[in-house]
């Protein structure tokens, strides 16, 4: 379907297709950007792109998802960090980290068709970058391995879009194991593939999309790291990672002891909070007790909402209500301000936590929210 489409578009036969999925972060939000570590796992929803080659200069994207239908066509000797907005800035931001790197990268035409809902706090934009990037190494014969090429999504992402984000939503989309969850070291980018297999324990994991929509791009975002990295200057660490769960009390009497204000300590706790759930988890996990990490997912969320202050009325009435019907825990996921939440329940309560979620919502006057099971898909790959 996406290949014909291809056609439809362009006039000619694609020479391939690949697929990147989005991502769900069971665990460890903002640490990314802070060396800490994080555990997401891949949906099934993917983002396909059909691609060919061009030897021209060109760059030509079309998306089945822009409600416009038209081709935007960019040279590649024009692309520049702020010359392209919108959903195109995203590959065409690829296209120029790839050359910056030093890659001989032409051009190319490329149609897009995505499952993976946008601006749900699900990695939309890293699953668009990341199957772009492996595509073109493909074609091109770049032979980059998986952890480079997720850095260089990054790069596009902070540098040619402006979106001060971590490592985690590339490397997820790109590295990700079916059946799995990844545990990932922000600073070495090591990687631990932990069996994540909640039918298996009688268990669901709900994603809730509230259709509240977010940017990264926004300044609150980038409030939310400058503060983390002034917090960890003020403490004389290279960064929030650096700070050992036992010493946090003893770090945030320095921070006030040296007059650093309130919000900057929010965040410090966190980071710091946020790191030891993260280790917390992937033990539970790896010990064969899923059902403990319920109130950690919580408890996460409490440290969101109050510290960070990036939740939202919506995200936070799904998890009280979810709590309130059964489950065994819940949580914002993904950068915030918007966007989706995650509930850990038992397979028999799961149709009563959604019934009760969506009534809420219809209570408020809100528009029902999205909920679907999510199972660990697999990671990026070429398949057609």
């Amino acid at each position: 379907m996406t290949t014909e489409a291809f056609q439809r578009t362009f006039g000619f036969t694609p020479e391939g297709e690949w697929a990147a999925p989005g991502r769900v972060n069971l665990i460890g939000e903002h640490t990314d950007y802070n060396d800490g570590f994080v555990m997401p796992f891949a949906l099934p929803h993917t983002t396909r792109a059909t691609v060919a080659r061009r030897d021209d200069g060109l760059l030509r994207l079309h998306s089945s998802d822009d409600p416009t239908g038209a081709v935007t066509a960019l040279r590649l000797a024009d692309l520049a960090p702020g010359r392209v907005t919108g959903w195109t800035a995203y590959p065409a931001g690829v296209l120029w980290a790839l050359r910056e790197a030093g890659h001989h990268v032409g051009g190319a035409d490329i149609h897009y068709d995505s499952t993976v809902p946008t601006g749900a706090g699900l990695s939309s934009s890293a699953a668009l970058e990341v199957v772009t990037a492996l595509a073109l190494s493909d074609l091109y014969e770049l032979g980059l391995e998986r952890g480079p090429l997720a850095r260089l999504c990054q790069r596009a992402e902070n540098d040619f879009v402006g979106a001060p984000t971590g490592i985690m939503d590339q490397t997820a989309s790109a590295c990700c194991a079916e059946g799995h969850a990844l545990h990932l070291d922000t600073r070495d980018l090591t990687q631990r593939q932990i069996p994540f297999d909640l039918a298996a324990a009688g268990l669901r994991l709900l994603v809730v999309d509230t259709r509240v929509k977010h940017a990264h791009s926004d300044g609150a975002y980038g409030d939310r790291r400058r503060g983390c990295e002034a917090g960890a200057a003020a403490l004389g660490v290279p960064a929030l990672r650096d700070i050992p769960y036992d010493e946090l009390d003893a770090a945030l009497r320095r921070l006030e002891a040296g007059g650093t204000g309130e919000e900057v300590r929010r965040l410090v706790r966190h980071i710091v909070t946020e790191n030891r759930r993260v280790t917390r988890v992937a033990a539970l996990l790896e010990a064969g007790d899923p059902r403990a990490v319920g109130p950690l997912l919580t408890e996460g969320h409490a440290s969101l909402r109050d510290d960070f202050r990036v939740s939202c009325a919506e995200l936070d009435l799904v998890v009280d209500t979810a709590l309130d019907a059964g489950a065994l825990g819940a949580r914002m996921t993904g950068g915030g301000f918007g966007g989706s939440a995650i509930v850990l329940a038992e397979n028999a309560s799961t149709d009563k936590v959604t019934e009760a979620i969506t009534a809420a919502f219809t209570t408020k006057g809100w528009t029902a929210p999205r909920v679907f099971t999510a199972t660990p898909g697999a990671g990026a790959r070429r398949i057609g």
